[in-house]
């Protein structure tokens, strides 16, 4: 089996490689293709790589490491793979920057998928993913892609049109939450013990977990009106106990940045730096001192007890960037149990199992509102009756060999379907202004963003970005 990482000189890769090497789900992999448009990025991740299976191996682990390519030629990473996992950062950690900066200086959120930072990420990103999706459709057809690139729902959306149901979107923010209720609850209820039953709904970055239910009984108003309990749960915490408890659901961390901007927009901008600023600067130096480390082979360094290698510094590094993570939305450190509490390769991998084994899984995922084909049927066989057919959206689904199965939900109150569509519409015209070139449209989808809303600002912030980002100007000037 080969599995292709798009984007494979990205900083998180080797936590992909690890629960491929340890065959964590029972899935052996038999090749792993990296590919990646920098060279040395590439080249440093891949002596990563190679040092933490010769690791694995000297502690004793059980590993079936596989056989490790690197290319910067996405049509030979593509050809012949079975699953494509696509996280690419186009323009890379200082595009980010320039997505805060310019946002911030209007006195708006400077966050890379929240506001108008993600729709420039995403007005300079579809245009690429759109290329891998043809890429994938012409060398590899029977392939499943996993998109892991943000901002996730609309880039998904995006690849849908070419790969249909093929392609499918994660994240791991979703079921960090479920993981955090299950813990409280003392029940699994991602792989639904006790009869599970859970319902969460939205889109990325911006959903609910509205319903837990074990054994029959309802369990989440008995949490809500519970402080101690909303203690351990890191999005009460963030969001606001009080807010939680009237709302009657349990959010996705992001609504931070819905519920609280002016105060996250004050934090940001009281900060030394931005999250893009500290993670280029964190990671240009990790890439640069990993290329100095000493030459030898992983083998010689695994066998020492004490040594500075590419290894070692990256994970010293991971562990600072995962600590950090949303600093701007809290009082105090991260817990360590919440840092810990897994991340988007697991829930790639399980996906991945599922679908190769046909053991079935269950899961956060980002799919379809009706299956790819389907879009003429009733809007009452939609997830979401009121939004479009092919609006992607993240629910919980059961996966097998026969595909990514969609699990019933509730109807969706208004004041959330407001926020979901009102925000979809806006990424929708980013879609339209990356595929077509329209400033108009771009225009359209920078101002009419619930955290912008003004044809003004959106007309500055469209200007900031063509300034900003080459790939942006080009693009709506049909250069």
């Amino acid at each position: 089996m080969k599995l292709t990482i798009l984007g494979g000189g990205g900083f998180r890769v080797p936590l992909v490689h690890e629960a491929v090497a340890t065959a964590a789900t029972g899935l052996t992999v038999d090749e792993v293709a990296l590919h990646d448009v920098d060279p040395e990025r590439l080249a440093t991740i891949s002596a990563v790589i190679e040092e933490q299976g010769a690791r694995l191996a000297a502690e004793g682990r059980a590993v079936a490491l596989p056989r490790l390519v690197a290319t910067t030629d996405l049509r030979e990473a593509v050809t012949g793979a079975d699953f494509v996992f696509s996280a690419v950062r186009v323009g890379g950690a200082e595009a980010r920057t320039v997505d805060e900066r310019v946002a911030l200086g209007l006195g708006l959120l400077g966050q890379e998928t929240i506001g108008p930072g993600g729709l420039a990420y995403a007005l300079r990103t579809i245009p690429v993913a759109l290329e891998i999706a043809r890429t994938i459709a012409e060398l590899a057809p029977g392939a499943w892609t996993i998109n892991f690139t943000n901002p996730a729902g609309i880039v998904t959306e995006a690849m849908r049109s070419v790969l249909g149901d093929r392609v499918v979107g994660i994240c791991d923010t979703p079921i960090g939450l479920v993981r955090r209720v299950g813990r409280l609850l003392g029940a699994d209820l991602v792989a639904g013990e006790r009869g599970a039953e859970v319902d969460y709904v939205g889109l990325n970055h911006l959903g609910w977990l509205r319903s837990v239910r074990l054994e029959g009984t309802e369990r989440l108003p008995g949490l809500l009106a519970d402080d101690a309990a909303l203690e351990e749960i890191e999005e009460a915490r963030l969001i606001g106990k009080d807010w939680v408890r009237a709302d009657g659901a349990l959010p996705n961390e992001y609504l931070f940045y819905y519920l609280h901007t002016a105060d996250a927009i004050e934090r940001i901008t009281g900060a030394a730096t931005t999250r893009g600023e500290f993670l280029a600067k964190q990671q240009g130096d990790f890439y640069l001192a990993a290329a100095e480390a000493d030459g030898r082979g992983p083998e010689a360094r695994a066998a020492e007890s004490c040594c500075t290698s590419p290894l070692d510094l990256w994970r010293e590094t991971l562990h600072e960037r995962e600590a950090t993570y949303m600093a701007e939305s809290r009082d105090e450190e991260r817990r360590e149990e919440d840092v810990a509490g897994g991340g988007y390769q697991e829930v790639a991998m399980r996906l991945m199992t599922a679908l190769a084994t046909g053991r079935p899984e269950r899961m956060i995922l980002d799919v379809g509102n009706i299956g790819a084909g389907r879009e003429d049927a009733p809007a009452s066989e939609r997830i979401v009756p009121e939004l479009p057919a092919d609006c992607v959206l993240e629910v919980l689904c059961e996966v097998d060999g026969e595909g990514v199965h969609p699990l019933p939900i509730g109807p969706v109150e208004m004041g959330r379907l407001g926020m979901m569509s009102t925000l979809r519409a806006a990424e929708r015209r980013i879609l339209e202004a990356a595929t077509t070139g329209s400033r108009e449209a771009a225009w359209q989808g920078f101002s009419t963003h619930p955290l912008v809303s003004s044809p003004e600002l959106g007309r500055r912030l469209l200007e900031g970005y063509e300034a900003g980002h080459p790939q942006i100007a080009a693009l709506l000037s049909g250069r």
